[in-house]
């Protein structure tokens, strides 16, 4: 027996000796009966469990060859986890599903019974018949029923049987000698059968038959006495009587693999994934994921738990219509969830420790606690390892026990049959309670972490062996053969058979063509239609002067704010925010203090009265869950509007937005979506309320988050157009989008002078939203002065700033143009490379740092499109922003723009 199971031949070796030796069973039992013991599952779900299970493991091995010549480019695989096949069997093919990266048998099972090849379940009993005389035996509660497709349904309702218990259930491989071998075997006829047996006329008394004659019973229910056909021909099986005159039914052959069954259509997904191939159905080539819209598992590239927020608000949104929020209008077919759907998302033991699944469980039981419904299924698959990694003894299960308002379920994960037991009682709690529910499998690794892990370096022979004893795969076959369902021979045979099916179709991946081409690689990634966006704000303009006016005029008290006179950014905002929840009943703002107060600066003060609290709502204190919320939200079809009350408060979640939400389109190919507009408050410049967390200046970490639209609005008259585009950028496109809005503008309202009232303006009635339209990616440009000797680039704050200062330089004769970015990602570099080249002098406003910020990216864009003139930089020092007055050492002032334009022109 092999001790050190660490490579992908000794796992083979190993798992096809053990089949081997399990031999055949005492009795055959026909694959439509129950598992003895095993609830609602028969043979043929025993056997469709076996068959995930084999196909992944299979897939594993095909993994490291392909690898083993360079062909393959994924290894981590799910040898030892297959036990999660038993999760897919236990719920239904259209509760979506987010899968970490072992969970090669639950993605086959899922195939299967989207394809209609994971058998039902079993028919109800029949109800007991009374015995024919006093030696015969009614049918068992629990007995499949005998009219049942596939089982021995021609058979008796009452008939002689030996044995008792789990025996006496067998419709298959059960003896039917009779006590007395002088009556010799009682055939009874069935109700709404055929009289008789061909050949023997009907009688009361026995019927006596000669050692060796069988009885064929054919697909029609016909029995014919005579040999049973060597090749069984159409029979459904047989009646053997041996030399001492005992009668046995004879049993089907376990069916064949079919060529192009699900498990093969599965196998051949993940090896186009493992091989990057262009042909792969959810990524095509971009990574190896496990996703399908139509067997609803949404892919995800989290090895740490990041898809768990993401859950959490799927589920949540999924009841949101029991709340009184309709869905949105046009909601994709592919995230139309059931009303009953259960979300399940698995990750590994290590993975609890991680931030972002606390704050999953969190968010879970703070929401459960708070009375709404969180139809959520948490599947820890534990298998005492993060890579090299032990989880103490005992923690994981305490540590998920301990969740608040997250009730706990425990299964072994290496016994199919008990984890499908306790997998349908936890999802069918999960269903009709709503609420959240962890379920915490205990498993095995198998073949170390990945290809490149040498396990042997942290792990003892006894303990490698110790797993490979619990081979997931050898306890289903155990099951299998003890049961009397199959011969170990017949599981190794259909074990090689399924291999050299994988062996072929992994030879035809390796001919498809891969993505070859730039073009090709980031297609999915961020697809931007303007022309499509520009027609959704002026349908938008045309329903809040049509058929949406009255609800318009109720919404704001008879006075839209377009004649309440001029506004403030944060009014602009408010109004903009109040015409989107009008215009899109998918739509629903939340954040912290967003609701009840309206916004720490009364952004959205007055939304939550106006549209209610299913749609306006304050959220817990953790922006990885707001995001969570948000990802959630968008991907079952919503149009989610989260805040993140301070810039700097983002860094605690920002990979919910690297690498979730802007991924999501990237690695699905637009099968799935997460429309998002994220509000955030940020820059620096507040005065009487400062320090770093309130006054960051960084954004660097978004700008190089591939694919998110970066808004700043500066002035009123650009942020309700600019929040238009970008929640019909979301609606059209699935755009995530991050506006950001400079907190020290919110409430601004001069610019030159106390009273000027210049840093307001009117509010756009809807007849005038289309000429008003702002696309992504434009900017703005102011002139001042004869606008022919400066070119100043800048936004957010510098917007002020600069025009201040170019004020000041047109009194000394110096025309300056004030181009105001609007967009920071993608940056408007025409409009940069115009107005840079209509001065040939260029300065570059950035209230960003130096390193990383802004500037940085105008100014290359500046270099790689071949501009030849002068160009200098004014930025914020690379520092936190420190608290009062000596905040303006580091930051960049209206003295500094001044003084650095005057540089540039005396060059």
């Amino acid at each position: 027996m092999l001790s050190d199971v660490t490579t992908p031949h000794d796992l083979d070796d190993r798992l096809r000796t053990d089949l081997a030796a399990l031999g055949a069973p005492e009795r055959r039992r026909d694959l439509a009966e129950p598992l003895p013991d095993g609830g609602p599952l028969t043979g043929a779900h025993l056997l469709a469990l076996f068959d995930a299970q084999l196909t992944s493991r299979l897939l594993d091995l095909a993994g490291r060859w392909l690898r083993g010549f360079g062909e393959g480019y994924y290894t981590i695989g799910s040898a030892g986890h297959e036990g999660n096949a038993a999760v897919a069997a236990a719920l239904r093919p259209t509760d979506p599903a987010l899968l970490h990266y072992r969970s090669g048998a639950f993605y086959c099972l899922r195939a299967a019974q989207a394809a209609g090849d994971f058998p039902p379940g079993p028919p109800p009993p029949l109800p007991d018949a009374p015995p024919s005389d006093d030696s015969a035996a009614p049918l068992p509660d629990g007995s499949p029923d005998s009219t049942s497709p596939g089982s021995r349904d021609e058979l008796p309702e009452s008939r002689e049987m030996s044995g008792s218990g789990n025996d006496s259930a067998s419709m298959g491989a059960t003896s039917l000698h009779d006590p007395d071998p002088a009556a010799g075997t009682r055939l009874r006829e069935e109700r709404g059968a055929r009289p008789g047996v061909e050949g023997i006329e009907p009688s009361a008394e026995a019927v006596r038959l000669p050692p060796g004659v069988g009885v064929t019973v054919d697909a029609d229910g016909d029995a014919t006495v005579g040999v049973t056909p060597a090749g069984g021909g159409d029979a459904r099986g047989g009646v053997t009587v041996d030399a001492d005159g005992h009668a046995t039914a004879d049993v089907p052959d376990l069916p064949p693999p079919a060529p192009d069954d699900a498990y093969a259509d599965a196998a051949r997904d993940v090896l186009r994934g493992m091989a990057a191939s262009a042909a792969e159905p959810i990524a095509g080539g971009r990574h190896k994921v496990f996703g399908r819209a139509d067997l609803a598992v949404v892919p995800t590239t989290s090895t740490i738990a990041s898809h768990l927020p993401r859950a959490v608000g799927l589920a949540l949104a999924l009841e949101r219509p029991r709340r009184g929020g309709p869905r949105a209008d046009g909601e994709p077919e592919a995230t139309s969830w059931p009303a009953d759907a259960v979300v399940v998302c698995s990750f590994g033991d290590a993975s609890v420790n991680h931030a972002s699944a606390t704050a999953a469980f969190n968010t879970a039981g703070w929401y459960d606690h708070s009375d709404l419904r969180v139809p959520v299924l948490f599947v820890c698959e534990d298998n005492g390892l993060g890579i090299s990694v032990r989880s103490p003894e005992g923690w994981v299960a305490a540590t998920l026990r301990s969740r608040p308002g997250i009730r706990y379920f425990a299964a072994d994960g290496t016994d199919v049959v008990e984890s499908h037991r306790v997998a349908a009682e936890a999802a069918d709690w999960v269903r009709r309670h709503r609420r959240p529910a962890v379920l915490h499998l205990d498993m095995v690794r198998l073949m170390g972490h990945a290809g490149a892990d040498a396990e042997t370096a942290y792990r003892s022979p006894a303990e490698i062996a110790a797993d490979a004893a619990r081979d997931p795969l050898l306890t289903t076959a155990r099951r299998l053969v003890e049961a009397g369902y199959a011969g170990g021979g017949d599981l190794l045979a259909r074990y090689d058979e399924r291999g050299w099916q994988l062996r072929r179709i992994a030879e035809e991946v390796l001919d498809e063509p891969k993505l070859a081409s730039p073009v090709e690689v980031v297609a999915e990634l961020a697809p931007r239609r303007p022309a499509r966006v520009s027609r959704a704000v002026a349908e938008a303009a045309a329903r809040a002067v049509g058929p949406g006016a009255a609800a318009r005029a109720e919404a704001f008290g008879g006075k839209p704010p377009e004649l309440t006179g001029p506004l403030t950014l944060a009014q602009s905002i408010n109004a903009a925010l109040a015409d989107g929840l009008l215009d899109d009943p998918g739509m629903a703002v939340f954040g912290e203090d967003v609701a009840v107060k309206g916004g720490v600066y009364g952004v959205t003060k007055g939304l939550r009265d106006r549209f209610g609290a299913a749609r306006v709502f304050d959220t817990l204190l953790d922006e990885t869950s707001i995001l969570g919320l948000g990802l959630g939200a968008g991907l079952a079809g919503m149009l989610p509007v989260p805040e993140i009350q301070y810039l700097a408060y983002l860094h605690n979640a920002e990979d919910q937005l690297r690498g979730e939400a802007a991924s999501m389109r990237f690695f699905s190919r637009g099968a799935f979506r997460n429309p998002m507009v994220v509000r955030v408050a940020g820059l620096a410049y507040q005065e009487g309320f400062g320090g770093h967390f309130h006054n960051d200046n960084s954004v660097a970490v978004l700008r190089d988050v591939p694919g998110l639209v970066i808004a700043v609005p500066a002035r009123p008259d650009d942020a309700a157009p600019m929040l238009r585009t970008c929640l019909a950028a979301a609606r059209v496109d699935g755009s995530v989008c991050v506006f950001l809005e400079p907190i020290a503008l919110y409430h601004a309202r001069d610019l030159f002078a106390e009273g000027d009232g210049e840093w307001t303006a009117e509010y756009a009635e809807p007849g005038a939203w289309a000429d008003r339209h702002v696309p992504v990616g434009r900017a703005r440009v102011y002139g001042v002065g004869s606008a022919e000797d400066l070119t100043v680039i800048t936004f957010g704050n510098g917007v002020r700033m600069s025009l201040r200062a170019a004020a000041t330089l047109a009194d000394e004769g110096i025309g300056t143009r004030v181009v105001d970015l609007r967009w920071l990602a993608p940056l408007p570099v025409a409009d940069i490379i115009r107005e840079a080249s209509a001065t040939g002098r260029v300065l570059v406003v950035d209230e960003t740092r130096r390193s990383g910020g802004v500037g940085e990216g105008v100014l290359a864009a500046l270099v790689d499109t071949g501009y030849v003139g002068a160009a200098r930089r004014v930025a914020a020092l690379d520092s936190f922003v420190p608290l009062g007055p000596a905040a303006r050492q580091v930051l960049v002032s209206e003295e500094a723009i001044t003084q650095g334009a005057r540089t540039l022109l005396a060059r």
